[in-house]
């Protein structure tokens, strides 16, 4: 299960918007080990496409050597989908390199920039394999 704030959650949803029609993506980082996400980190889609996000590798490799440095790991890794539901696509698992993160897709397909109905949902995406997982918003 993913336990996350309100406040995370609206931020997520906020740069899914923002970014709509191209994907948003992001990361959660929390302490090691506690998978408890707590500081948001949004980043630029490299790919600026509105069915593919692709972290820019310089960019990767700074959150990474940040995390490090703060003791932190990913906890969370998001993005966006801009014209279908929330749920991993073949790409996103093939992807998928980080098998203790919780992989949250926001679809804006009923909404775009605007306010409106989204969906949010979490996944454990392991060797290809994609478990959907409930999520818990807490104040």
């Amino acid at each position: 299960m993913l336990r996350i704030s309100t406040d995370l959650v609206d931020q997520m949803v906020a740069h899914a918007r923002a970014d709509h029609p191209d994907e948003a993506c992001g990361v959660i980082a929390g302490p090691e080990g506690s998978d408890h996400p707590e500081r948001f980190i949004p980043m630029i889609n490299a790919a600026r496409s509105p069915t593919f996000y692709e972290f820019d590798s310089a960019d990767l490799l700074r959150l990474y050597r940040e995390m490090d440095d703060r003791d932190e790991e990913p906890v969370v890794i998001y993005h966006s989908h801009t014209a279908t539901e929330a749920y991993p696509s073949r790409t996103d698992i093939t992807y998928a390199s980080e098998p203790l993160a919780h992989y949250v897709l926001i679809s804006t397909r009923d909404c775009g920039n605007d306010e409106g109905p989204i969906e949010i949902r979490s996944f454990r995406i392991v060797d290809g394999e994609v478990t959907e997982e409930p999520v818990e918003i807490v104040a």
